[in-house]
């Protein structure tokens, strides 16, 4: 089993361990009671696993109540864990142990910080950031383009066509060029976004749309991700190139998930070298390689820059670049931390986007 997949879920069951032992704690109750308490926040693990597993073969209306729940709890989890630990940790100063012994008191202030916490972290991620980019490339453009550039879409059973039909909006009423999309359209299964007739909302975009391939589209399956984009006036580039208004290049690379993914020389290979390059790809692993490529502009996702705090702390030491721009020599590169979300739709120290991009 992949070390990527065990260290999380030991951190869970651990964290799991001692917030279950702690949420019971906090109430002056009998220990009946605090059973009860325990055996419902296990209750909420049970439930997250159970929908994860099964959540493509249980009926529709069930998976899109129940996914957004036990995913939201994730988030909640941690910071459970974290506030508790910090009582704890205040608990070791003898003045204040008397205040955070189990009490009423103390069980209502627990509960005050984190709706309001949680409340503030909702407000957030429903507040699209507008980022603004103005970049000069090396290589000449006859006008200025002008382009939206978003990520991480995540369309299914938490992200539905309500929302998506307020993304419309805001992308028509920046008048792009066009409108490029870093991977992660869809959050896995196809079936709410089919089901919603998301394809409609997404042909309302008044601009031409190129994208690429993400990894959540092939952990749902990128057959049913391709025939969904099929039915869309999505472009979608998988290793593949167009040449746009005959001015710039756009070239969508294959998410990482396919190891046989052309590599960004082989797709630049052959290109007029007058002409400027885009390039799309969700996974922004080994910047140097479009720096060498000679691509002028990379966008790309993925990140969600960690979507709360601190894994944002975590999610910034594993990438180059985990959010934002940067340039290396010729090249620009901007990380989105994602318009949609996974999960809960919480931002803690992040921040849901889109960039206006204008190149000269």
């Amino acid at each position: 089993m992949n070390i990527s997949f065990i260290l999380p879920l030991v951190a869970m069951l651990l964290g799991l361990a001692y917030s279950t032992w702690r949420v019971a704690s906090i109430f002056p109750i009998a220990p009946l009671g605090r059973w009860l308490i325990a055996g419902a926040w296990l209750a909420c693990f049970i439930l997250l696993i159970v929908s994860l597993v099964f959540r493509d073969s249980t009926p529709l209306w069930m998976a899109r109540l129940s996914y957004p729940l036990v995913t939201s709890w994730i988030i909640y989890l941690l910071y459970v864990v974290m506030l508790f630990a910090v009582l704890d940790l205040l608990r070791l100063v003898p003045p204040l142990r008397p205040y955070l012994e189990p009490s009423w008191t103390l069980a209502s202030l627990v509960w005050i910080v984190l709706v309001s916490l949680f409340t503030y972290a909702s407000i957030k991620y429903r507040h699209k950031e507008r980022v603004p980019l103005d970049l000069r490339l090396s290589r000449p453009l006859d006008k200025p383009l002008k382009i939206v550039a978003l990520s991480d879409m995540h369309l299914g059973y938490t992200i539905g066509r309500g929302e998506l039909m307020e993304w419309v909006q805001l992308i028509n009423k920046e008048r792009p060029d066009l409108v490029l999309i870093a991977g992660d359209m869809v959050d896995g299964d196809t079936r709410p976004v089919v089901a919603d007739n998301m394809a409609e909302v997404l042909n309302q975009i008044e601009a031409p749309i190129y994208a690429c391939l993400g990894n959540h589209e092939y952990i749902g399956g990128e057959a049913d991700a391709r025939a969904f984009l099929g039915a869309t006036k999505v472009q979608l580039l998988r290793d593949s190139v167009a040449l746009y208004d005959n001015r710039v290049y756009i070239v969508g690379r294959d998410d990482r998930s396919n190891p046989y993914r052309k590599t960004t020389a082989e797709l630049l290979a052959g290109l007029d070298p007058t002409r400027p390059v885009i390039l799309l790809d969700h996974q922004p692993y080994h910047l140097e390689e479009s720096e060498a490529a000679g691509v002028d502009l990379q966008l790309s996702g993925h990140t969600h820059r960690g979507q709360v705090w601190p894994i944002s702390l975590i999610v910034d030491r594993m990438y180059e670049l985990s959010h934002g721009y940067k340039q290396r020599g010729k090249t620009h590169y901007y990380v989105s931390s994602g318009i949609g979300i996974w999960g809960g739709k919480y931002r803690i120290g992040t921040q849901s986007e889109y960039a206006v991009i204008t190149i000269r």
